[in-house]
């Protein structure tokens, strides 16, 4: 019986020292901050990014007068082009942002898919909500980016 407790204390001790080593003290981590070289492939893309989202009223413009090939010019040239600079952004955002970037990149997408049929169509109205829709996901896409003087 004495041996059988003695086993049993030896265990426990082991026991014990295992659990205690496992729970040391916490490794305060940094949060999360952006390289230089991410904010450099970040900051490329911004200007080409924002000059599509400034030709918002030519879009409009267009879609009012009925012009639907230059409609379809646009949704094909300019804003396909800054749909892709979304693309190459988001693996550069914060781990935590870039499923929300996906999600606004996706819904951009869905919004010009849209676009493209309302003018397809001759839809003026469809197109002018969808038009205003994919602006406004540029507008959320760029409130995720960092500012120039973060680091």
């Amino acid at each position: 019986m004495v041996r059988q407790r003695s086993i049993f204390s030896f265990f426990l001790v082991l026991l014990a020292t295992f659990l205690i080593s496992c729970g040391g003290p916490g490794v305060a981590i940094a949060p999360p901050t952006y390289t230089a070289v991410q904010l450099e492939k970040i900051q490329a893309y911004v200007p080409e990014i924002k000059a599509v989202r400034d030709r918002s009223e030519e879009l409009t413009t267009l879609i009012k007068k009925g012009d639907w090939i230059n409609v379809r010019n646009f949704i094909h040239g300019p804003i396909t082009e800054a749909k892709l600079n979304l693309t190459y952004v988001t693996p550069n955002l914060l781990p935590k942002d870039q499923p929300k970037a996906r999600q606004i990149t996706r819904d951009f997408f869905n919004d010009l898919v849209k676009l493209d049929k309302a003018t397809s169509a001759g839809n003026p109205l469809v197109a002018l909500n969808q038009s205003q829709a994919a602006f406004a996901e540029i507008d959320k896409f760029l409130d995720l980016l960092p500012k120039k003087e973060e680091s």
